[in-house]
Parts: structure tokens; C-alpha cells; sequence
């Protein structure tokens, strides 16, 4: 059988394994299910389709609302307009839960990133002698920036998760 699907497009077997074999034990628990080679490949092939569909669908919303990047909501909107509304109570929900886990990770892995970049500018800086005045300066207004767009990034967060919640 020849392979028709790019490899960049390929879905992990062993998620979709995973993915197929958790669900069939949830939905019977005294029974042990064996998933034959064939029913894997028919499952992550429509797994890849029904993304492809959703992603085209989501797509031509944010298109008609006039924006190049495609948000939660087109995709809440999408799996409407192909009749999986049933899905999105239960996606919104899970899309706050990750939002409400991960706000705090967001936050310290650019404190990180920032406190790294501040060594190592005190490193060379320290190679080639003491820090100028400027550099000082131009060492705050960074650190000034990088908090003011977390503050940003974690409003819209915030908005948006009231937004969700608003039109449930």
C-alpha cells in the first residue's frame, strides 16, 4: 500500500493507540479490547481528516471576521457550523482548566528567560569592566517592558476566559 499522506501530516500512532485504547477501557471496563493494525490506521486517518476539516472551517470564520490569526472561539464556532456543537461545553471547559494550570508557567518562563539574559549581560560586561550608566538603564526599561507585556498577555488572558464563560 502506498503511503498518501505527507509525513509532517502524519498523527502519532502510539497517541492515537493510547488515545483509542483508553477510551474503548472507559467505555468497558471488564472487557479487554485488542484493536486490530488496520482499525489504528482508520482512526488516526480520521482523526487527521476531521482536523483538516475543523482547521479549514475555523479558518474561513476568522477570515470572515477579517483577522489573520484564528482564536479558541473560531474553533468553538467551526465545530458549530459542522454539527459538533455538542463538544464545545466540554472543550471550553477543558480550555480553562489548561489556562488556570498553565497561567503561572507562562509567567515564570519569561522571568526565567529574562533573569538568564540579565547574567549574562553582567557576565560580559564584568569580562570588559564595569557597566556603563546606559547599559544600566537600558537594562530596566527591558525589565520594565517584559513585565508590562506579562501584565498584558495575562489581562487578555483573563478577558478572554470571561468572555468564554459569558457565552455559555
Amino acid at each position: 500500500m502506498e503511503k498518501v499522506v505527507s509525513e509532517a501530516e502524519e498523527l502519532p500512532k502510539a497517541i492515537v493507540r493510547r488515545v483509542v485504547k483508553e477510551k474503548l477501557s472507559e467505555c468497558s471496563p471488564d472487557y479487554d479490547f485488542n484493536v486490530h493494525k488496520d482499525a489504528h490506521l482508520a482512526f488516526t486517518e480520521s482523526a487527521r481528516i476531521f482536523i483538516h476539516y475543523l482547521s479549514a472551517t475555523a479558518n474561513d470564520i476568522c477570515k470572515e471576521s477579517k483577522r489573520q490569526t484564528m482564536n479558541a472561539e473560531d474553533v468553538f464556532k467551526a465545530l458549530e457550523e459542522i454539527e459538533f456543537s455538542e463538544f464545545v461545553k466540554p472543550l471550553r471547559a477543558s480550555l480553562a482548566e489548561f489556562r488556570k494550570k498553565n497561567a503561572g508557567k507562562k509567567g515564570g518562563a519569561a522571568k526565567e528567560n529574562e533573569v538568564k539574559k540579565r547574567r549574562k549581560i553582567e557576565d560580559s560586561s564584568a569580562k570588559n569592566g564595569t557597566k556603563t550608566k546606559q547599559k544600566k538603564e537600558d537594562n530596566h526599561k527591558e525589565e520594565e517592558q517584559v513585565e508590562e507585556e506579562q501584565e498584558q498577555d495575562e489581562e487578555e488572558d483573563n478577558e478572554e476566559e470571561e468572555e468564554n464563560h459569558g457565552s455559555e
